[in-house]
C-alpha cells in the first residue's frame, strides 16, 4: 500500500545532504558577487562556481522529491505540508523585498531630505555637506567619498515598460497553462509553459541590456550614491529571482512532457506558479517605485 493512500502515515525522509550543498552553494555565490563587485575579474570565477553548485541542488534535490511523488510516498498530510513550507518560503521573500523597499522608501522620504537641511535636518546639512541640494535621485554624489557621477536615471517607458508587459503576459500564459493541467489539455499545458519560460528568458536579457547600457552609456553603478545602491539591489534581486523561477519552470514544463501531474495532483506546478505570480506583483512595485515616481 502506497503513502499515498493511506492518510494515517506521514512520509518522512532519510536525512541528506542537499541542505548543506545548497548552504555551500549559496554562501559561494555571495562570496563571489562580493569579489566581483570590490575585486572585479577576480570574483567571476567564484560567482559562477557558486551558481553551477546551485544548478547542481536544483537537479539533484528536485529530482528526489520528484522520484519521491511519483512513487506514491506522499498523501494528503504531506501536501499540506508542502503548501504551508511554501506560503512561508513566499513570506518570508515578501519581507526581504519590503526591507529593500524600506531603504528606499527612508532614503527618500527622510534622509536626502534631512541632509538638504528641510526640518530636523538642518545641523545636518551645515555639519555634513552644506551645498547639497535635495532632490530625487541624486545626481552628483559626493566625489571626495568615492562616490561616481552619472548622466541621468533610467527611464520608465523604454525597456521597464516593456518588461512589464513581458512579466504581466508570462502571468496569463502560466495561468492559461493551469486551466490547460485542470481539463486534462496536455497540449495546452505544455504549450503555456513554454509560452512563460520564453518569456521569462526575454525579461532576463531585456534586462541584461539595461544594465549595459546603465553601466556602459550613463555611468551608472552600485557606486554612484543611494540611487545607484538602491536601483541595482532592487532590480539585481528581482532579476535572480525571475532568473530562478524560470529555471523552476522549465523543470515543471520537462515534466509536463514526461506525463507528469494530473488534475487533483499537481502541487509542484501549483508552488511554482505562486512563486511566479509573487515575481510579477514584485515587479509591478519596483516599476512604479524605482522607475515612474
Amino acid at each position: 500500500m502506497s503513502q499515498a493512500s493511506n492518510p494515517d502515515k506521514y512520509y518522512v525522509p532519510e536525512g541528506s545532504w542537499w541542505p548543506l550543498v545548497s548552504t555551500i552553494a549559496l554562501f559561494v555565490i555571495f562570496l563571489g558577487a562580493a569579489l566581483t563587485f570590490n575585486i572585479g575579474a577576480t570574483g567571476s570565477p567564484v560567482l559562477i562556481l557558486g551558481f553551477l553548485l546551485l544548478l547542481v541542488v536544483f537537479v539533484g534535490w528536485f529530482g528526489v522529491v520528484i522520484r519521491e511523488s511519483e512513487n506514491g510516498l506522499y498523501n494528503s498530510q504531506v501536501d499540506v505540508s508542502f503548501r504551508m513550507g511554501m506560503l512561508w518560503f513566499i513570506f518570508s521573500e515578501v519581507m526581504f523585498f519590503a526591507a529593500f523597499f524600506g531603504a528606499l522608501y527612508y532614503a527618500r522620504i527622510y534622509s536626502v531630505p534631512w541632509i538638504g537641511g528641510e526640518g530636523a535636518g538642518e545641523a545636518t546639512n551645515e555639519f555634513l555637506w552644506p551645498e547639497f541640494k535635495s532632490a530625487w535621485p541624486l545626481l552628483s554624489p559626493p566625489s571626495e567619498y568615492g562616490f561616481t557621477e552619472f548622466k541621468e536615471t533610467i527611464g520608465a517607458w523604454g525597456v521597464p515598460f516593456w518588461n512589464t508587459m513581458i512579466l504581466l503576459t508570462s502571468g496569463g500564459t502560466v495561468t492559461w497553462a493551469h486551466w490547460g493541467l485542470i481539463r486534462e489539455d496536455r497540449k495546452q499545458l505544455i504549450i503555456g509553459l513554454a509560452l512563460t519560460v520564453l518569456l521569462g528568458i526575454i525579461f532576463v536579457l531585456m534586462q541584461a541590456e539595461e544594465y549595459m547600457h546603465a553601466y556602459g552609456d550613463l555611468g551608472l553603478t552600485l557606486n554612484s550614491g543611494i540611487y545607484g545602491a538602491t536601483f541595482f539591489m532592487l532590480t539585481g534581486f528581482h532579476g535572480f529571482h525571475v532568473s530562478m523561477g524560470t529555471l523552476m519552470l522549465a523543470v515543471i514544463l520537462f515534466r509536463a512532457m514526461k506525463g507528469h501531474f494530473t488534475p487533483k495532483n499537481h502541487f509542484a506546478f501549483e508552488a511554482v506558479a505562486w512563486y511566479w505570480h509573487f515575481v510579477d506583483v514584485v515587479w509591478i512595485g519596483l516599476f512604479i517605485f524605482v522607475y515612474w515616481i
